[in-house]
């Protein structure tokens, strides 16, 4: 494992030995709970933080090969001076099932405090952020409310909760009560930041904040020439110019607007070919690209694993993304996004996501749609053919975003580490 470059300034003295107690609701058997919080840690413990870690895990991590999966991770995390606990996760009814969770996760990481003398307790998301206001209240420490999105907002953007139903008003105003208390804050964009910092209860008050937007192993994922030729020779793709999406299909994601997207490439350029990196549905898939009248010869649809997503990326020319607009995709920042660019690609995505409107923009490193019509894929379109046309130009530059403003050991450490110095200090 690489080391962890620190900002100028970062006093390695003050995290050494320091406790803290990560929660997550999300399980660290899950693929995304495994990617999107174990690197951090083990990365900020070489630094000297000790990490007592609580997460929520689902059924499968209580089934004979679940309970091994536990025990094999376990003994990897030791070796970090990581000491890792769960709790069961449940699920339904969705209110008091999340309640239960919350009782017990208070009652549990109290003796955990006592225990790890702990002195910081860094939240991931809403929920575990309710534990940590319980725990600062009752035993005076700092706390970090690191907000993965806007829980109410994207609830009611979705469809499942009305805005004035009982779910988004305790959600709004358990939020406010967090916001009010705790001392320091982690957003995955500055645009969410600057909505938030315009809020009533950031009013008039210090708190720490960051901004870490979802960062990646740079190691990982790379551009491979080998793998390009390889994967491509498997899809049969040959010179084709290929079209990638990777991640899920369907409900926040714009499965039927991405497939005209690709039409429209296609009327531009006759050999395109789409490719679908998912685990989800291919039926969805596949009733997308008849209703863009693309034929089955000219795309693909692969459930791979996720250490092989990096060589299909090799074999592809363009990554896209179109995710569902709304209010609360301000705090959205696409894992996806970071793997594309990190391994050569130009990215073809729609405004009002995160920050990417001003990287897109700001890096030039592919095109933003301001509207879901065949004009604007046209555009879209004629922007991407600058890039595939000068490949080696575009994927050293690429590259070269990626690693500075995506890199889990450049930017992401290195801001948690400060976060964390700024209130262990």
């Amino acid at each position: 494992m690489g080391g962890s470059r620190l900002a100028p300034g970062l006093t390695l003295m003050v995290l050494a030995n320091r406790r803290v107690l990560y929660i997550s609701y999300n399980g660290m058997l899950d693929p995304l709970g495994q990617s999107q919080v174990i690197p951090y840690l083990k990365e900020l413990s070489t630094l000297g933080v000790r990490f007592t870690l609580l997460s929520y895990e689902r059924a499968q991590a209580y089934g004979a090969e679940g309970v091994q999966r536990c025990r094999s991770l376990k003994e990897e995390l030791s070796q970090f001076n990581i000491e890792w606990h769960q709790l069961r996760y449940h699920q339904r009814p969705s209110m008091p099932a999340t309640a239960f969770d919350v009782a017990a996760g208070i009652r549990f990481a109290g003796r955990l405090v006592r225990q790890d003398k702990i002195e910081l307790v860094h939240a991931r998301a809403h929920i575990p952020a309710v534990i940590a206001l319980n725990l600062k209240r009752r035993f005076g420490i700092k706390m970090i409310f690191d907000v993965r999105g806007l829980m109410a907002e994207e609830y009611i953007d979705a469809g499942h909760w009305q805005a004035t139903g009982v779910a988004a008003r305790l959600t709004k105003r358990t939020e406010s009560r967090v916001l009010r208390a705790t001392d320091g804050i982690v957003t995955l964009t500055d645009v969410l930041w600057d909505e938030m910092n315009r809020w009533p209860d950031l009013q008039a008050r210090a708190v720490a904040h960051e901004t870490i937007p979802c960062c990646i192993d740079q190691n990982q994922f790379h551009f491979d020439s080998e793998a390009r030729s390889t994967r491509r020779d498997q899809l049969n793709v040959s010179n084709r110019l290929v079209l990638v999406y990777s991640g899920s299909v369907g409900g926040w994601y714009m499965t039927d607007e991405m497939a005209a997207m690709f039409a429209a490439l296609r009327r531009q350029r006759h050999d395109a070919f789409f490719l679908w990196l998912t685990t989800g549905p291919a039926q969805i898939i596949e009733s997308a690209m008849r209703k863009s009248g693309i034929e089955p010869r000219d795309y693909a649809v692969r459930n791979v694993q996720s250490s092989d997503v990096s060589s299909f990326l090799s074999a592809s020319d363009v990554g896209i993304a179109f995710y569902r607009p709304g209010i609360s995709r301000l705090g959205t920042s696409p894992v996806k996004v970071s793997e594309y660019l990190s391994c050569g690609l130009p990215v073809i995505i729609n405004s009002g996501i995160g920050d990417t409107d001003r990287v897109i923009a700001r890096e030039d490193v592919g095109a933003l749609v301001r509207g879901f019509n065949d004009d604007e894929y046209a555009k879209a379109a004629s922007t991407i053919f600058g890039f595939i046309d000068h490949p080696e130009q575009t994927r050293s530059h690429a590259r070269e975003v990626g690693e500075r403003l995506f890199d889990l050991r450049g930017p992401g450490i290195e801001r948690y580490a400060r976060l964390y110095e700024a209130l262990l200090n």
